[in-house]
């Protein structure tokens, strides 16, 4: 290596730590046993467990290992066969700390008053006991609204909506606490794919009544979840829409983009003006659904991408490689922005992937696409803390620097986690157990 390339590395590192800035925190960790003495002068073992930013992915594919189904039967909800999803477990908990679950009304009460409330429960439960944090989506959307409710007139209709976000809060409170309130706001008075009660509502109602009314019965349900208003048009018409709920009052927590890339990557410059012009309304955003595709491009002259009706759409080697530079780009695009809380991807695996593209990470016969190795690269690599070892001083002290999120601390077969906040520089206590 030549002086050159070596003070050029020095430059692109240094660039990346400024990059991350707003995503790392400092600290000096007191390390003290449970009697209050202190580990001084000790190699203790420090790693990063978890990182505060959310990687996410959806977890239909795993709702069939969490029931216990027969090895031949797929999830209702969509996604891999239970034979499939004992092999996608480990690399999904490898990579992701958040997950999204289907709660699709017309899957999850495809008959009035019989909702599959235990069922979601055990596929929630599974996450959490494996330290992954559950978002549900939604609780209101008029796609998929269940063809019963059209039976219903409009008050009816209204009060029946109101008791099934109420529902679903409650039901679920203190296992998933994070809600896409409502999804695809803007388009919801308009909709003309397919007849729906939600519609019909919201266009005797008036789109921001219909927000307000889900926002709020989420908040009965669960005083203490954080609600999303979700969508997947981020032109003006989205942020006129934000500006109107929160010129009326509405409570929200956070704001989702949609950035489905079957037609191709949108490319920095144009996710960066993105999150500058959602970020403007100073709410966290989070990056709710995301796909870039291994295999050939959706033509774009294709408007609503649920048009696209084709036969096979294989992952191609050509396809991966680009998808694999793709996914780096797009990520570190994204969490470079500070507004930024979370990233979901749409899809683990191409097996059951939404309109049949190969936009997974893993293909359909299990094996990992190169987009896979290189988020692992990222999360788990550069953005990480591997287990090393730091001596304390006289006074039990390390100093600890990293991306914020858990990190466990552990000496003589003792151990404890503490989280470094980002931008945190304060002291933190570590009391091994």
């Amino acid at each position: 290596m030549t002086m050159l390339d070596s003070r050029a590395d020095r430059a692109s590192a240094g660039a990346v730590r400024d990059a991350y800035a707003h995503r790392r925190g400092s600290a000096t960790v007191r390390v003290t046993y449970a009697d209050g003495t202190t580990a001084a002068d000790a190699d203790v073992s420090v790693e990063q467990v978890r990182h505060e930013f959310g990687f996410g992915n959806i977890g239909f594919d795993l709702i069939s290992l969490a029931n216990g189904d027969s090895e031949e039967k797929a999830s209702v909800f969509g996604g891999a066969s239970a034979a499939s999803a004992a092999h996608l477990a480990p690399l999904y908990l490898e990579l992701y700390n958040a997950t999204t679950l289907p709660f699709y009304w017309r899957g999850f009460e495809p008959r009035r008053g019989e909702p599959e409330t235990d069922r979601m429960m055990r596929a929630a439960r599974w996450f959490v006991e494996r330290g992954v944090q559950i978002k549900g989506h939604p609780l209101l959307w008029h796609t998929l609204a269940p063809e019963w409710l059209l039976e219903l007139d409009d008050a009816e209709a209204e009060a029946v909506m109101r008791a099934r976000i109420t529902r679903e809060a409650r039901d679920f409170a203190g296992v998933v606490d994070l809600w896409d309130a409502i999804n695809e706001s803007v388009i919801l008075p308009v909709f003309t794919a397919e007849h729906n009660a939600v519609t019909r509502l919201a266009q005797s109602k008036g789109r921001i009544e219909t927000v307000r009314m889900a926002f709020e019965s989420a908040r009965e349900g669960n005083p203490n979840a954080r609600l999303v208003l979700n969508d997947f048009d981020l032109s003006s018409d989205y942020e006129r829409v934000i500006e109107e709920c929160l010129e009326a009052g509405i409570e929200i927590d956070a704001l989702g983009v949609q950035t489905h890339m079957h037609q191709g990557f949108r490319g920095e410059e144009q996710i960066r003006e993105i999150l500058d012009r959602f970020g403007r309304f100073g709410l966290p955003l989070q990056m709710t659904e995301t796909t870039l595709v291994s295999g050939h491009l959706m033509p774009p002259e294709i408007v609503d991408l649920n048009d696209y009706q084709i036969d096979s759409w294989p992952s191609t080697p050509e396809g991966e490689s680009r998808q694999a530079d793709e996914m780096v780009r797009h990520y570190r695009t994204v969490v470079e922005h500070p507004a930024v809380e979370s990233l979901t991807y749409w899809g683990l695996t191409d097996e059951g992937a939404w309109l049949g593209a190969p936009a997974g990470v893993v293909r359909a016969d299990g094996t990992r696409k190169p987009a896979y190795d290189a988020l692992q690269r990222l999360i788990k690599g550069e953005w990480w803390l591997a287990k090393t070892q730091l001596r304390t001083d006289r006074d039990g002290e390390f100093a600890l620097s990293g991306f914020a999120g858990d990190y466990r601390v552990s000496y003589g077969g003792r151990e404890t986690t503490i989280h470094l906040d980002r931008g945190g520089a304060g002291p933190l206590s570590a009391v091994l157990e």
